[in-house]
């Protein structure tokens, strides 16, 4: 058999898990946009303006190193990510489109791609150190791993989790960028650390924290599931 009809035979769609504190407001507002999307936009259109978007984010906050302009560019780059990243399935279901081997494997890679052009645009923007950028690069990488072996083994793709997913995550950094026009610098203990150092390490932190609980509780459940006898 070969690599397509293997595929073909043995594929079954994960069933999607998505209970973030925004997401009952973002299902209908994504409803009511794919149902207005011109025809000529496909999802991949939107899928490519996913990725563009986290590109141009990484290219304004290293803009931003001269010109904090930049972090405002930024914040209009994740309002179009957030409209490409989570459009372009909602499209494909609302016009009985769907590819989901293709879509999955594609949003994914072009999600990985994203987050590391994001990040390097941080580490040289000079508002975060470039070793708490590579720690959350290492961090979303492992986590994004155990997502996506969870879903192989287990058939269940974990959109969010803690009720945040990553159009909360969005929203922070926005935030954040609207913060550091204000004040770039965190007074902890009476000393001084950069904000995104400071918001950097606490994400590390929550990564980490989110990866240990979902191996120990995937762990169990399939241990469980396929106990010797």
């Amino acid at each position: 058999m070969n690599e397509g009809a293997r595929a073909e035979a043995g594929f079954q769609e994960a069933r999607r898990a998505q209970v973030s504190l925004l997401a009952p407001l973002e299902k209908k507002v994504l409803i009511w946009l794919a149902e207005r999307t011109p025809p000529w936009v496909n999802p991949d259109h939107l899928t490519a303006l996913g990725l563009g978007s986290l590109v141009g984010a990484g290219l304004s906050y290293w803009y931003a190193r001269w010109n904090r302009l930049g972090l405002l560019m930024v914040i209009a780059c994740l309002a179009l990510n957030w409209l490409g990243d989570s459009l372009d399935g909602t499209l494909a279901r609302v016009r009985n489109r769907q590819r989901p081997r293709y879509g999955f494997y594609v949003d994914h890679v072009v999600d990985m791609l994203g987050t590391f052009f994001l990040l390097v645009g941080l580490a040289l923007s000079g508002y975060m150190s470039e070793w708490i950028a590579a720690g959350l690069l290492i961090a979303y990488f492992m986590l994004s791993i155990e997502v996506y072996l969870a879903t192989y083994t287990i058939g269940t793709f974990h959109l969010s989790f803690w009720k945040f997913s990553p159009t909360e995550l969005r929203i922070l950094l926005a935030i954040g960028n609207l913060a550091l026009l204000w004040r770039p610098m965190a007074r902890i203990a009476g000393a001084q650390y950069r904000l995104f150092d400071v918001g950097g390490l606490i994400g590390i932190i929550g990564m980490a924290l989110t990866l240990v609980t979902a191996v120990i509780r995937h762990t169990a459940f399939l241990y469980r599931t396929e106990r010797l006898p």
